[in-house]
């Protein structure tokens, strides 16, 4: 039989890799966007390949919804409040004793720091994940009211097909609320992974979500940057490499 740590372990790392999942496809579909309207040259670069890259956009697009499914709905095997729940109905995995045993296995040399390290480690409440609860509840709320349908009903299910009633539909999103809401996925996964493994309050720490501002910060070194941040300057940084390549080739013949 599982333990309850097990489980909250493998359902921390599926709630990982779907939220990722979901930030890489919006983010790299906005940049591609973004790069190829402010670059004449990427716009050309990509207009050689049109079908290819209209392709691209479409399953970026298609994937995203499907993703965010998967971590909300609630018939989904696998979604945030499941993780939620796991980890309120067993707090003793986080506990300082459950804490410093993980630390033991993962060092030789535990027993002579982990008295000092856990002085200071947080061991949370039923209010800590309370208020982890409402913050999902609103982001919940957001999902079903603007982003399910479109899940559901032109995605996942070809429920809808004539353009007007899709046009209705996506006349709810917001590009800028998508990206918060992405992003919150992620801080929560944060908040979560560092309280089990280092014992920190489960807080929801600042993280930038705008493409737009991404792309006018210096590229961050590596490990001082989010996944949407390396992803953004990744995409940007390939195609004007490629597109100046094109261009220079252009010029040369």
């Amino acid at each position: 039989m599982n333990k309850p740590e097990n489980i909250f372990v493998k359902e921390l790392e599926v709630f990982r890799t779907e939220s990722e999942s979901a930030i890489q496809f919006f983010y790299s579909f906005l940049s591609i966007h973004a790069v190829a309207g402010d670059h004449k040259k990427v716009y050309r670069l990509l207009n050689t390949a049109p079908l290819f890259w209209n392709t691209t956009l479409g399953a970026l697009q298609t994937s995203t919804f499907i993703a965010l499914g998967r971590v909300f709905d609630q018939n989904s095997r696998h979604n945030v409040d499941r993780l939620i729940k796991i980890a309120q109905s067993n707090m003793g995995i986080f506990s300082k004793e459950s804490l410093a045993g993980r630390k033991r296995r993962d060092s030789e040399n535990a027993d002579e720091w982990i008295d000092a390290y856990l002085r200071d480690v947080y061991v949370p409440n039923a209010e800590d994940f309370r208020r982890l609860r409402r913050h999902i509840a609103k982001r919940r709320k957001i999902y079903e009211s603007n982003y399910r349908d479109i899940r559901h009903k032109i995605f996942a299910h070809k429920v809808i097909s004539a353009k007007e009633e899709e046009h209705v539909l996506f006349g709810k999103t917001n590009i800028r609320e998508m990206q918060k809401f992405l992003i919150f996925l992620r801080r929560l996964h944060e908040a979560l992974w560092q309280l089990y493994h280092n014992g920190r309050k489960p807080t929801l720490q600042p993280a930038r979500y705008s493409v737009k501002r991404i792309r006018e910060q210096p590229w961050p070194k590596h490990g001082e940057q989010g996944l949407q941040e390396r992803l953004t300057h990744e995409i940007e940084h390939f195609l004007l490499t490629v597109a100046n390549k094109a261009q220079l080739g252009s010029l040369e013949s």
